[in-house]
């Protein structure tokens, strides 16, 4: 009989020390999660875990995992993910997150030891005719001293203004202007009309710019009924008066321009930066029907938190083009990431983006032939939202 007291005794006690080890385990990580939690607030500002850092590191990430992930909890978002996705691999997952590395890109690895490499870290959202990484935008850096250099230039010829047809009379916004047009590079010249130089890190003027393109635009919206407010801002004297960089901090006065504007009148609702490309005239130049035009690119912010919204307007207006104007829009790339600005305004409302109108070597002529084109896709684009919204 005492050897059963005996295992009876044992059983409790191990039954206790169980008890008491798994109280103390729960009280220790209790304790722990608040001294983590403690710490981590009190540390300086600049050595948080910040909301930006954790989309860094997110992005390394496929989308279709986030979605098997929510799938475990909910089978609704199985609708979601396209019939033939594998099963989530979890080991893929966690290299992914700690090393930066995406598997199925080469490029997260080739951008960072090759130099030079990172100007194809980008992601093309939709591909225009003849679009792939190796003619994507570029975007000239040169120093603020070489953007303010005074140029000879020849005056290119205004475009003879058309009348308005009878039916495009029909719809007007009346004395309401709906879209801003504004130049954040608005120095960023055309090679035929500088003379003296064929560099396109040289292709910056005061006078004959993209701003042009940007009165031009807003007379052919008026055309279709839709009022435009362009801004004549000099982006670079403003940096030349407070001693910014060029590349670093062109967004940053152009944005307080456009935050300005948005204030003053609230009808405006459409918001866009035009841009003039470095590629030159084989990538930014196709001929239609006999008649030449400036090839445009839609580019969407990636850090703007909000980008979806504005990646929607931008694929609508692909679409647009891509039905009735085939090859004229290069497509839809986001850019972003570090050493980038990656919101590029775009911040400010969900219409904004940022459009570039040619490149180098194109002519006033290329370029207005295009604006006179995205002015009759932006008006049916907005014409038929207005019917929807009524």
């Amino acid at each position: 009989m005492r050897l059963p007291n005996r295992r009876q005794k044992r059983v409790l006690f191990l039954s206790q020390h169980k008890i008491l080890m798994i109280v103390s385990i729960f009280f220790t990580a209790f304790f722990a999660m608040f001294i983590l939690i403690g710490a981590f607030t009190s540390l300086d500002p600049n050595y948080r875990v910040a909301s930006n850092t954790v989309k860094k590191w997110t992005t390394n990430i496929d989308e279709v995992h986030f979605l098997s992930l929510m799938m475990m909890e909910n089978r609704l978002f199985k609708e979601a993910l396209p019939d033939d996705t594998p099963p989530i691999d979890v080991w893929k997952v966690v290299f992914e997150l700690g090393t930066n590395v995406r598997m199925h890109d080469v490029r997260s690895l080739l951008g960072r030891e090759l130099p030079g490499f990172e100007m194809y870290d980008r992601q093309i959202l939709i591909a225009g005719e003849g679009t792939d990484y190796t003619n994507l935008t570029m975007e000239s850096t040169p120093p603020l001293d070489s953007v303010l250099e005074e140029r000879e230039a020849t005056i290119p010829e205004d475009k003879e203004e058309k009348e308005p047809a009878e039916e495009e009379q029909q719809q007007t916004t009346g004395d309401r202007n709906i879209v801003f047009l504004y130049n954040t590079h608005n120095r960023e010249s055309f090679l035929p009309y500088l003379p003296e130089t064929n560099e396109p890190n040289d292709a910056f003027h005061n006078e004959v710019n993209i701003t042009n393109v940007s009165k031009q635009l807003a007379k052919d919206l008026k055309r279709f009924g839709i009022g435009a407010e362009v801004d004549d801002t000099d982006i670079g004297a403003i940096l030349n008066e407070k001693g910014w960089d060029y590349s670093a901090d062109s967004y940053t006065a152009s944005k307080e321009v456009v935050e300005a504007a948005l204030t003053n009148n609230k009808d405006l609702n459409y918001v866009f930066d035009l841009h003039r490309d470095s590629v030159r005239k084989d990538i930014t130049t196709i001929e239609l029907d006999g008649k030449s035009y400036a090839k445009i690119m839609f580019v969407i912010g990636g850090d703007n938190p909000n980008y979806e919204r504005n990646y929607a307007l931008a694929k609508a207006l692909q679409e647009l083009l891509d039905e009735k104007y085939y090859g004229l829009s290069r497509g839809v790339e986001m850019y972003g990431g570090a050493g980038r600005n990656g919101v590029y305004n775009q911040d400010v409302s969900n219409n904004a983006l940022t459009i570039e109108f040619g490149g180098v070597d194109n002519t006033m002529e290329e370029l207005y032939n295009t604006s006179e084109v995205f002015a009759e896709i932006f008006s049916e684009y907005y014409w038929d939202a207005q019917k929807v919204s009524e």
